[in-house]
């Protein structure tokens, strides 16, 4: 006889299952890997100007080692077809460590270090996802490189719609906030109810 209290046992056990499957790989930095992950020189006005020569867009993802949340976004997020193809499809991925000494070219043309730059761009949460629009190539700042800035972690139907708000240039006709309630209304519309986490 199944009992309630089995059949939840059961189905946390498939959820750890499930979810053990999709644990992400950890570099010899702590940080979550990904096998779509750019290996980038860190020059990041080439690193945007390459991506916009092929019809993409810029993702730029600060982590820390230990972060709970970024875990969360490589176990959860990336763990989603519909997330991972996205990205795959549409940008080039560079990841940053908050806390690194790596040097990186700032679109200004500085040179410094990861945890430099994060401070300087006002990094202040990880995971925290930066894009850049491909129109945005050339641009002698990363204030006017910048399209959407997403600090810490946002559930999987966030975090794909802002990768779509960048790659169908809705960022050009209203905030962010704006295109979610759109999107929310027309899923209504027809009588579905999205999956938002």
């Amino acid at each position: 006889m199944i009992t309630r209290r089995t059949l939840l046992s059961t189905l946390a056990a498939s959820a750890v299952t499930a979810r053990s499957a999709f644990a992400a790989e950890l570099g010899d930095d702590g940080l979550h890997k990904q096998p779509w992950f750019m290996d980038s020189f860190l020059e990041l006005p080439d690193d945007l100007a390459d991506a916009a020569g092929r019809g993409r867009h810029l993702m730029v993802l600060f982590e820390q080692k230990g972060c709970p949340y970024c875990r969360e976004l490589h176990e959860v997020n990336f763990a989603r077809d519909e997330v991972t193809g996205y990205i795959q499809n549409h940008f080039d991925v560079v990841q940053l460590d908050l806390w690194g000494a790596r040097e990186v070219v700032d679109f200004d043309g500085e040179a410094l270090e990861e945890r430099a730059l994060a401070q300087k761009w006002g990094v202040n949460y990880t995971p925290t996802t930066i894009l850049f629009a491909a129109e945005n190539a050339g641009a002698g700042n990363m204030r006017d490189a910048e399209t959407l800035r997403l600090p810490g972690y946002l559930k999987p139907f966030h975090y794909l719609s802002s990768l779509e708000y960048v790659e169908l240039g809705e960022y050009r006709k209203q905030p962010f906030q704006r295109y979610l309630q759109d999107k929310f209304a027309e899923l209504e519309e027809k009588g579905i109810d999205p999956d938002v986490w």
